[in-house]
């Protein structure tokens, strides 16, 4: 069964929502020019006590190591998820210093052209995920990618977090063609950017879990 990740959580009922209905990670979008920002301060007050049981994810875009690192230790992060330009060797620094944290890489897909420079990630990071590419957006883009493509770079072995335009209506069909470890979404269960909507969560969730390996 496909694990789920919640993406661009702003507010504690969003994430409260999310834990009641057992989703395994939540995102937290430290990306200032994302509609789903948070600043770290918001973050720490969402995760309390409370959300002590689901894994926390924060999203960086070619951010300062250092900066990583301080929001990581505020926010008691679980995964560190790198959705920029970040090279092997800026994921090495990373790990080195921060070996607790799981780390994330993802890439934006497009065509298989954007396939060539996974595997050199693969002794550095603990996950690929997998994302639409838009010369424009960092995630959040709401559009698919080919999942056949998906399909392939789950054959170099690391576990990928599937995200892209899934949505309610097409995440069983995601999860049956690839299997991936986790299913990602963000605006495929909004009401708008940054506000989660609670029936299209407790679908996404009822259709990914309603599907066997």
């Amino acid at each position: 069964m496909a694990k789920i990740k919640i993406c661009g959580i702003t507010n504690k009922e969003d994430a409260k929502n999310a834990l009641d209905l057992g989703v395994d990670f939540l995102g937290f979008n430290f990306y200032s020019r994302s509609p789903r920002f948070i600043t770290s301060g918001k973050a720490k007050e969402i995760i309390d006590r409370a959300f002590i049981k689901i894994a926390k994810v924060g999203v960086f875009v070619d951010e300062e190591i250092s900066t990583i690192g301080q929001i990581a230790e505020d926010c008691s992060l679980d995964f560190l998820q790198l959705h920029g330009n970040e090279t092997v060797f800026f994921c090495e620094e990373l790990k080195d210093k921060f070996p607790d944290c799981k780390m994330i890489k993802v890439f934006r897909i497009d065509n298989e052209q954007n396939l060539q420079a996974i595997p050199k990630f693969g002794k550095v990071v603990d996950y690929y995920l997998l994302d639409t590419y838009n010369m424009d957006k960092f995630g959040g883009t709401g559009r698919t990618f080919s999942w056949n493509l998906a399909c392939q770079i789950k054959k170099m072995g690391k576990p990928i977090f599937l995200s892209g335009g899934l949505t309610p209506e097409n995440v069983e069909e995601a999860v049956k063609k690839v299997q991936p470890f986790c299913v990602d979404v963000a605006s495929g269960v909004e009401s708008y950017s940054g506000k989660k909507n609670l029936e299209k969560m407790k679908l996404f969730v009822e259709k990914a879990k309603n599907v066997s390996k």
